[in-house]
Order: structure tokens, then C-alpha cells, then sequence
């Protein structure tokens, strides 16, 4: 992805290139084509191009419009013929998606952002209104995070530049309880002060205040409606077709994942179909696919060779044979803000492939389990029968999922009934408030660190159970897509396509699951395209065994990390249920919870990173932890009372 920056000085004092440098300094690591200034007075702008598509070599940025407004645009649109056919003889084909924005902009104003299709994040500059505006997509692909401090505004589209450019932060606890349960709110950072452009909306900031605004919401009264499947599948196909042809959109070869799952697979065979139709205009379309054989259940490689053997070619392997780490125990993934990273010597072989055949652009499959009903849990399913009482269709619902999941009817619709329940309730019902063992109780009860990850928790209560799973998938989406580990790629999601999410969120439930069958509707509409063997895999291989393998080998980094844990200290783990949770872990007692345990691990480094920069707020020292690292730190909770006061009010619209 392309970055954009900028300062503005609200104190009007004048702004020199060299604040901007010190913003750009931290964007060295990232490629791009050569940084471009604007300076202005008390503001100043900055552009580091990645350019993907043929007609973004053309975007000069930042641009300069009519009256000095001045706009920054990260992004590929994907309803260009759309927007050119509104917006009359200002463009045409051969413009710019920068060039087509700006007239959509001038013609709507802020109105015009609800009518972008793509993957995109936007700045624009008013000198003459002293008015800064920054947007985000509906869901979140690219990220843009602002800073509201008492004297001057910096954005950026990495939080790195911001917590590093001198100030003195204090830890966000809501972040931090998303973090280790599922996934934090896309508006969220692990910093008070810093705060992230909320997908589907428009952040307006005056000298005076900041307002946000929602231009993209999730519909749930939204129903589309057929006689037959049919009709289902035939208007899927066309949107998944779509989604997959406005991806190929690129002016350098495509790398496309795949795992011989479904969702990757659908993705290679779909883009192979299109340019077997008609010209797209890609230099190639490679694949990459690993696999590990040490893995127990592993047998992607059972199904990846299907899909080569219908592509006539074979893509880039990579063997992962359980020597290189998973994760690397005694630092951080990223100084900005706690993580997992991918598979660290998967990360490493893919970075070489995508060296030597210059990929720019990566097409993934991640969102299909979300989208298509992978995950659907079946207490979701029987918690509709249950709420809309028809005891028939409850009966039916408890068999058909008691005889998929081979898990009694009465405990089933126990569950359904406890996440109907109110909160408080459904904590106790469900003893959510008791997992994950290893955070401290009391933090974990204040923010409801266990019914985080209940499904079908978030939303008004009126909703039916699936609606509020659909809403939290695509929170959890923008979660992951904004605080995600940036990659020097730039990532493509056909299941993320607005237009593609907005008519699955729209069907029946049955046309994701029937008796026996998951991701009904893709099965179907899929049948002529992927490989019949894939389309009737049931399986997914896992990764158990190479976490178990990574902490075995780093045991001794592991047990000196939590000697004198700052988690602890903070308040956020429980120490002696941590030690006693990574014990078992290390003993090949795989927990179902392992992802949030290692979430638990990889918090520790952090905090013990940003410690050490001093990037915390020194108010308070947490006791038995005497080094001199500890006079850095203090607890969010103490920490809050002596935050910076900011001269911006942020309002809610």
C-alpha cells in the first residue's frame, strides 16, 4: 500500500520540513517510490507512493485541486466504470482512481464516499475552511491512524511514526482486553491518545473539535430474497467473479495464496477462468503454498496438487519442516503495538518469492470462514428456532445440528439459551468470565475479557442471534485488517469485496448450512469452476505442534521472560495461571485457548519494549520491579488520571 502523513500545527505556528522528516524517518522501511512534500504554512502533507495498477504511475500525490485543497489517496477503486458514467465529461476511462475521487469529491463532498468501491483511505485539506478530513473503506484494508495532541494533529498510515515521534502515551485498557480475547475495535490503538480512522466512516477535525462520522453501516433489516437456489448461486458467482476480476487490476505479476482450501482455491480457479474469458492485462498470476509434514493433520497438500493439476502448472512451494520458530519469544513482532505475526520461517521464504518474481500485489483468501458460514456456531443456529418460538423448527435445528456436531441436543440448547441471556447472566452461563484462565480476574471481569469471545454477543438485543454473529464477524475483520502486522505487499480480499459482503450478509441462513453441510451456496455455485475434490473437503490441517515445538526450544527465553512480568505488574495476567498454562503448552497439552495464550506472550515483550524506549508515561513504578527499565512505567489505571488534557473535544455524530 501506498503511506500518507502530515502535521498540522493548530497553534499556527509555522511547520518546517524537518517535522515532517522526522515523521518520514520511520517510514524508511517500507518500498516505495520517491517521497513527495507538501508544505504550507502550519501544514504540511507527505506521500510515498507503492504504485499497482497501470493508471496509478500517472497520480501525482499529494494533489492539488481547485481553492488549494489539497487530498492524499491510498487505494484502488473498484466501480471506476460506475463513478465515470455519474460523474459525466470530468473523467474517463483513462483517468486516475486519485483523478475520479476528486471530482466525486468536488460534485458531493463527504456524500461522495459512501459511492467508493475498493480498498482505500483518503486525507483532504481545506485551507481555506481549516479543515482536515480523513476516511477509511467500509471495512478497513487500509489503515490511516491520527493523533490529536494539545498543540498539532498528525496523521499517518502507520501507527509507528506517531508513538515514536516524542510524546508520552498511556496504555488503553479496552485495547488490550480485545487483544487478549479476540480481536481489539478497529477505532481503538494501544494508546489513549492515538486513535485509528473507524472503517466506514470520515473523521472531520477544526481547530476546535473532532467529530467522526459513519458514511457505511451494517444493515441488518437488509434481505434478498429468491424462489430457488438457483437464483442464489447464479448472483453469487456473478459478485465472487466481480470481486475476483477487480483484484486483477494490477501492473505487475499477482502472487495468489493457496492452502487447497476452499476459500483460496475458489479464488485461483475463479481468476483462472476469467483470464481464460477475456483480457486482463496481468503479466501472470503465480501461486504460493506451504506446508508443513510434520503437522498430524496435515493434508493440504492432498488438495493444492488438484488445483495445479487443473492450472496446468505448479506454483511456489515452501517445505516447513518444524526447525525455524514460530514466533520469536524474547521480542516483540512490533514495537507500535503487541502481535502475532505469521509463522516466522514462512515469513521468510515468502519474502524471497516475492523478491525474485516482483509481486506487488497478493490475493488472499482471508474473510471466506467469516463471510460464507464456516465458523457459524450451532448454538447460533438453534438460538434463531429458539427466539422466534417455533418449537418445530427447534426440533429440527437441535437434530440436525446435534447429529453434525455429534454433541447432545440438551447441552446444545443450552448453550443457545445462555447467549440469549443478558450479560451479566450469560458470563455465568456460560463461565465466561472464568476463560481465559490466565487473565487476572478482576481485569478480565471489567471488560468482559471471556464474552468477547462468545459468538453472538455484540448488537441490540431485538436482533436475531446469526444477525448479531454476521455484525461481530465484521468487527472482528476490521479489528484484524487494522491492527494487522503491515506487509510490504499489497494484500488483496476478494471475500472482503463491499458489494459481494453486503449480499451475503442478505440471504437466508440455509444457504450457508445444510444437513451436513457447510458453505452451502459456494459448494453449489463453485461446481463447474473448482476441482470436485476440493469442493467436498471437510478438513483443515493445523499448526498445533510447531507452537509446542517453538516454546520447547525457547523454554529457557520463556521462563526468564515471566521472572519479573510487567503483564503482571500492570494487572492485566495472572501470573502463577500463566507460568502453569505455558507449562502444560510446552508439554504438548494443546489448549483450545492457545491463541489468546500466546497473545498473553507476546503482550509481555511488548510492554518490556515500549518500557525500555520510554514511550509510557512516568507517573507510577509498579512493585517488585526494581530495575531501572521499571521507573518508565505506570498502570493504566493510575496512568489515566494524569493523562495529557487535549485541546480537541471529540464529539460523536
Amino acid at each position: 500500500m501506498s503511506l500518507q502523513a502530515g502535521i498540522w500545527n493548530l497553534d499556527e505556528a509555522p511547520l518546517k520540513a524537518e517535522d515532517l522528516s522526522k515523521l518520514s524517518k520511520f517510514l524508511e522501511e517500507h518500498a516505495g517510490e520517491k517521497e513527495v512534500l507538501y508544505l504550507q504554512g502550519n501544514v504540511g502533507m507527505l506521500y510515498r507512493a507503492f504504485h499497482t495498477t497501470p493508471e496509478s504511475i500517472a497520480e501525482k500525490q499529494p494533489a492539488v485541486l481547485d481553492q488549494g485543497i489539497v487530498v492524499s489517496w491510498d487505494g484502488r477503486l473498484d466501480n471506476r466504470e460506475e463513478l465515470i458514467a455519474r460523474l459525466g465529461n470530468s473523467v474517463d476511462n483513462g483517468s486516475t482512481d486519485l483523478r475520479i475521487v476528486a471530482v466525486a469529491y468536488k460534485q458531493f463532498g463527504t456524500e461522495c464516499f459512501k459511492m467508493l468501491v475498493g480498498d482505500w483511505a483518503l486525507s483532504i485539506w481545506n485551507p481555506t475552511d481549516k479543515e482536515l478530513i480523513l476516511a477509511r473503506d467500509y471495512i478497513g484494508v487500509r489503515r490511516l491512524f491520527y493523533y490529536p495532541a494539545p498543540t498539532r494533529l498528525m496523521w499517518c498510515s502507520t501507527l509507528m511514526p506517531l508513538m515514536l515521534y516524542g510524546d508520552r502515551f498511556t496504555l488503553c485498557d479496552e485495547y488490550l482486553a480485545g487483544y487478549l480475547s479476540v480481536m481489539p475495535d478497529a477505532h481503538l490503538t494501544p494508546y489513549q491518545e492515538i486513535h485509528s480512522v473507524p472503517p466506514g466512516s470520515f473523521v472531520r477535525v477544526t481547530r476546535k473539535q473532532v467529530t467522526m462520522q459513519t458514511f457505511w453501516c451494517f444493515d441488518a433489516s437488509a434481505k434478498t430474497r429468491y424462489k430457488n437456489d438457483a437464483e442464489y448461486e447464479e448472483h453469487f458467482r456473478g459478485l465472487f467473479r466481480q470481486a475476483v476480476r477487480c483484484r486483477l487490476r494490477s501492473n505487475s505479476p499477482i502472487l495468489a495464496d493457496l492452502s487447497g482450501g476452499l476459500d483460496s482455491s475458489s479464488i485461483v480457479c475463479m481468476a483462472d477462468h476469467i483470464c481464460a474469458a477475456e483480457e486482463v492485462g496481468i503479466s501472470a498470476m503465480d501461486t504460493f503454498t506451504f506446508f508443513d509434514p510434520e503437522e498430524p493433520d496435515e493434508e493440504d497438500i492432498l488438495f493444492f496438487r488438484k488445483v495445479e493439476e487443473q492450472r496446468g502448472r505448479a506454483g511456489h512451494h515452501v517445505k516447513l519442516q518444524g526447525l525455524g520458530d514460530t514466533i520469536e519469544v524474547d521480542r516483540p513482532t512490533s514495537v507500535s503495538a503487541p502481535g502475532l505475526a505469521p509463522r516466522l520461517e514462512l515469513t521468510a521464504a515468502k519474502a524471497v518469492v516475492i523478491r525474485q518474481g516482483q509481486y506487488r500485489v497478493i490475493l488472499s483468501g482471508n474473510g471466506g470462514d467469516y463471510m460464507l458460514g464456516q465458523g457459524l456456531d450451532p448454538r447460533i443456529a438453534v438460538g434463531d428456532a429458539l427466539i422466534s418460538l417455533r418449537p418445530i423448527a427447534l426440533i429440527k435445528r437441535l437434530v440436525e445440528w446435534s447429529l453434525m456436531t455429534r454433541e447432545p441436543a440438551l447441552p446444545l440448547l443450552f448453550g443457545a439459551f445462555a447467549l440469549l441471556m443478558p450479560r451479566a447472566m450469560r458470563a455465568k452461563l456460560t463461565a465466561a468470565d472464568k476463560n481465559p484462565a490466565w487473565v487476572n480476574r478482576h481485569f478480565a471481569r471489567r471488560y468482559a475479557v471471556g464474552d468477547r469471545m462468545l459468538p453472538g454477543t455484540v448488537g441490540p438485543m431485538f436482533w436475531l442471534p446469526s444477525t448479531r454473529e454476521k455484525y461481530q464477524s465484521l468487527l472482528r475483520l476490521r479489528g484484524e485488517l487494522t491492527h494487522a502486522v503491515i506487509p510490504h505487499s499489497e494484500m488483496r480480499y476478494p471475500y472482503l469485496d463491499r458489494r459481494l459482503v453486503e449480499f451475503l450478509f442478505s440471504i437466508p441462513r440455509d444457504q450457508f448450512v445444510r444437513a451436513g453441510q457447510r458453505r452451502s451456496i459456494m459448494r453449489r455455485a463453485m461446481g463447474d469452476i473448482v476441482p470436485e475434490e476440493v469442493l467436498s473437503r471437510r478438513t483443515k490441517s493445523g499448526t498445533g505442534r510447531c507452537v509446542v515445538a517453538t516454546l520447547n526450544k525457547h523454554s529457557a527465553e520463556v521462563i526468564a521472560l515471566f521472572k519479573a512480568p510487567l503483564s503482571v505488574q500492570f494487572g492485566y495476567l495472572d501470573g502463577p495461571r500463566l507460568r502453569s498454562a505455558l507449562s502444560d503448552l510446552q508439554q504438548g497439552k494443546v489448549s483450545p485457548y492457545v491463541g489468546p495464550l500466546l497473545k498473553a506472550l507476546t503482550l509481555e515483550t511488548w510492554l518490556k519494549e515500549i518500557t525500555k524506549r520510554g514511550l509510557l508515561h512516568a507517573s507510577f513504578i509498579p512493585r517488585n520491579y526494581a530495575s531501572t527499565v521499571a521507573k518508565q512505567i505506570c498502570t493504566p489505571r493510575v496512568m489515566a488520571k494524569s493523562a495529557h488534557k487535549t485541546s480537541l473535544r471529540v464529539a460523536e455524530k
